[in-house]
């Protein structure tokens, strides 16, 4: 390695341009090969630190979004769900609800796609560039209670804020206290005043939200504000799971 291009790497390390770090020198010998412009050769340069900063930011946001399975909506069974409507489905995939402060409400019997729908909502709002968090309502209502409970709630507010979507997932299968429902109220309330969008789902119809969070009162208010600005996809039919372990017994 000569001064020139040790002088090269130094540079790409410093401004953080591993991409460039990487594909500078065949990019540089192709160029030459091909006796092209320099300006050609640069071009190609940056666009190769472009698509691996792409790359790399895509990681990061995917990874930083905690789905239990990055599920895309290319792998969701819409024949299996005719009740749920792809055009619709497919038109959030360009996060613009996200920028009309919408939601989205996924009700339905367990095991009837509605973690994959969600998920693959939420990766299609990754790809576009915008911050997503998965959770579950009873993870999320313990780390508020914990946050309460140390007097840094509006702290934990403010950390998920910075998502521009969050997933609730499964509202209903495990009951909550009235301390969980109440910070669960307080946190929809948060994300709905400051113009950020959930995707939730229930297997749960809105009638018997109160049975979570125990307040009737309480329970209108939330869905007041939950349904406002709101896609409701109702997911119908038996499990996934059981129709595919059917199966595999049909062929034993």
């Amino acid at each position: 390695m000569n001064t020139n291009e040790m002088r090269i790497d130094a540079a790409f390390k410093e401004l953080k341009m591993p991409g460039a770090t990487r594909s500078w020198r065949p990019l540089i010998r192709d160029a030459q090969t091909k006796g092209q412009d320099p300006g050609v050769f640069l071009a190609a340069l940056l666009e190769s630190e472009l698509i691996s900063r792409r790359e790399n930011r895509l990681r990061m946001l995917l990874a930083e979004a905690h789905f239990p399975e990055a599920k895309t909506l290319d792998t969701f069974d819409f024949t299996a769900q005719p009740s749920v409507p792809k055009t619709k489905v497919l038109a959030l995939a360009s996060a613009d609800f996200l920028k009309q402060r919408e939601s989205v409400v996924c009700i339905g019997p367990p095991g009837t796609g509605k973690t994959h729908l969600s998920s693959a909502i939420g990766v299609s709002c990754i790809h576009a560039g915008f911050r997503v968090r998965f959770t579950t309502v009873t993870a999320l209502a313990n780390d508020l209670l914990a946050a309460r409970d140390n007097h840094t709630l509006t702290r934990a507010f403010r950390k998920w804020q910075r998502y521009s979507l969050v997933i609730l997932d499964e509202l209903g299968f495990v009951p909550l206290s009235r301390d969980g429902a109440q910070v669960l109220f307080q946190f929809i309330s948060d994300r709905y005043d400051n113009g950020k969008s959930l995707v939730i789902t229930t297997n749960l119809e809105f009638s018997k939200w109160t049975e979570v969070l125990h307040d009737p009162q309480m329970t209108a208010a939330l869905l007041d504000r939950l349904t406002h600005r709101c896609h409701i996809f109702e997911h119908k039919g038996e499990s996934y799971r059981f129709r595919e372990s059917l199966k595999k017994k049909g062929r034993n």
